[in-house]
């Protein structure tokens, strides 16, 4: 779902950040048009601030992903009460802890030639798990949210 939205999303945006055609190079019948660094960047945040409005608003009150539905997942707060969308933000803000450090990492390693070592960092929230006391993702451990299991229906 949050795949076809992003999408949708990136359709809707793409004229909008498309330069106009350029004319091609002599002797060529197609240019690429690239965008600028500042078009991308902000074709960026749009779809990094759709995807927090999708899981901030899907987390919180206690609605359910397509994903949580199908695998009867709920997701609580330690009190065992629906997170709020304040937790639930700042549940989307901690899932970016992995990601970040991979890209910090990959731009100091990199000009050593040494950027793919960066890569393991991604699954830096997800292995977290594996040494928490409760098996807790570090999303969950700092947003104080976990993952539970919902009765059959």
């Amino acid at each position: 779902m949050l795949t076809a939205l992003l999408m949708g999303i990136g359709f809707v945006l793409l004229p909008l950040v498309t330069p106009a055609a350029l004319a091609p190079p002599a002797g060529t019948t197609h240019s690429l048009a690239v965008p600028s660094p500042a078009a991308r960047a902000w074709f960026g945040v749009a779809l990094v601030a759709a995807c927090g409005a999708y899981c901030i608003g899907l987390w919180s009150g206690g609605r359910w992903t397509l994903p949580m539905k199908t695998w009867r997942l709920q997701l609580r707060t330690a009190a065992g009460l629906a997170p709020s969308p304040r937790t639930a933000a700042v549940r989307f803000l901690a899932c970016w802890v992995g990601p970040i450090l991979a890209l910090a990492a990959y731009v100091a390693l990199q000009p050593q030639g040494l950027g793919r070592l960066a890569l393991p960092l991604l699954a830096v929230n997800y292995a977290w798990a594996l040494v928490d006391r409760e098996r807790l993702f570090l999303q969950d451990r700092l947003a104080g949210t976990r993952l539970t299991t919902q009765a059959a229906t």
